[in-house]
């Protein structure tokens, strides 16, 4: 099918125009290769409990399953690189009794900026090229990281993340489908060679091989995306991350290249870094919602934020969280109830868990959090034995 170079390059010039740092074009279609590697991901239960991935399987093989009109995809990134490595956070805020949350999520929510500018080339497009198109940003079944792969944005690393020669990590991706015809750009080559260090960082070990993810261990499924209880296993590895892990991210050598962001909706506002965990704690719902108001981690709920900020506060080796901790055993909800266990057994003594759980489990309608009193209890008696 012939395709329209011209249209390619006027595309192209009011993606830039828009905001966009990178744009690209691939054909409607991402490849063999990627599509293995879902029903793989899938295969092996790595989705966790994101079901939604498994029920929109064939729309995210094929485009054109999702919209049998397209023809042509436009893949566009704008940069939000922050202004250090946030690697370089984690061991200070552990110091200082902080919260770490993932560099994307500090500030307006990017699936808002981008539908906004997506939304405008759309209309402009519509008017130009008598075509017709859709807008997507992370809300359908669309593989962005494959698509961004074939339209020229980068590669999938061996952390399955894109990188970018230009941008290293800090991508945010948006697609446009259309119904016209446009001069594909060439595909991005893996660069990633020997480096090892995006696996070697994680963790929780949650790359059971380059380029395979297990999302169930991954620290930003388990804190955004799990909505149940997070397993023992994890909690400690979790440090003081609250919201994401930038782990695999920051720790990439392509990131030398990325210019900080002057997109003001991304730059970080100073009370999402490293915000006091004592803080966090005190959050009722209206009061999480205000606070985290056209934030993306307004969308995991205040009962799993808070479950979030809890092992944040076991893991502090801060003692004067114990009476914002105290108090939320009697929080209404179970899942945050279980994790106030679980942080005052690694906050106070033995003796003083013993009066706290003499006080509570009897009262605790809730099968789990009996349970965790009983985990944590054998688990302190344990520890005062080995001393």
């Amino acid at each position: 099918m012939k395709t329209n170079l011209y249209a390619t390059r006027q595309i192209r010039e009011r993606a830039h125009v828009e905001g966009f740092d990178a744009v690209g074009f691939a054909t409607a279609d991402i490849g063999p290769e990627s599509g293995n590697r879902l029903d793989s991901f899938l295969s092996d239960g790595f989705h966790g409990d994101m079901e939604w991935l498994r029920d929109t399987f064939s729309r995210r093989k094929s485009p054109r399953d999702l919209w049998p009109e397209v023809q042509s995809i436009i893949v566009l990134g704008a940069n939000y690189a922050p202004g250090h490595s946030p690697h370089e956070d984690l061991d200070e805020l552990r110091r200082n009794s902080r919260g770490n949350i993932s560099v994307y999520a500090r500030n307006h929510d990017y699936h808002d900026v981008l539908k906004k500018r997506l939304k405008r080339i759309a209309r402009w497009m519509c008017e130009a090229f008598s075509c017709e198109v859709k807008v997507f940003v992370d809300t359908a079944p669309v593989m962005e990281k494959p698509l961004a792969t074939r339209a020229g944005l980068g590669w999938q690393g061996k952390h399955t993340n894109l990188v970018s020669r230009n941008f290293g990590s800090w991508l945010f991706l948006g697609e446009i489908y259309t119904t016209i015809s446009l001069e594909p750009s060439d595909e991005g080559i893996d660069r990633c060679g020997t480096c090892r260090d995006c696996l070697n960082i994680c963790p929780t070990n949650a790359f059971p091989t380059p380029y395979r993810l297990d999302a169930r261990k991954c620290i930003s499924y388990l804190t955004i995306e799990h909505k149940d209880h997070i397993a023992a296993e994890y909690r400690s590895a979790m440090g003081t991350r609250i919201y994401g892990c930038d782990d695999c991210l920051s720790v990439c050598p392509w990131n030398k290249f990325a210019q900080v962001s002057s997109e003001a909706a991304f730059i970080a506002r100073e009370d999402l870094i490293g915000p006091k965990i004592s803080h966090l704690l005190t959050l009722d719902e209206a009061a999480f919602r205000l606070h985290f108001q056209k934030s993306p981690i307004k969308r995991t709920g205040r009962d799993r934020f808070i479950r979030n900020v809890l092992i944040a506060a076991g893991n502090s080796n801060d003692n004067t969280l114990e009476q914002p901790v105290a108090i939320l055993l009697n929080d209404a909800s179970a899942l945050v109830r279980a994790m106030a266990v679980w942080a005052l057994g690694q906050l106070v003594e033995e003796k003083k868990f013993t009066f706290y759980r003499n006080r509570h489990e009897r009262h605790e309608p809730d099968g789990y959090v009996r349970a965790e009193w009983r985990r944590i209890d054998v688990s302190c008696k344990k520890s005062k034995r080995s001393v």
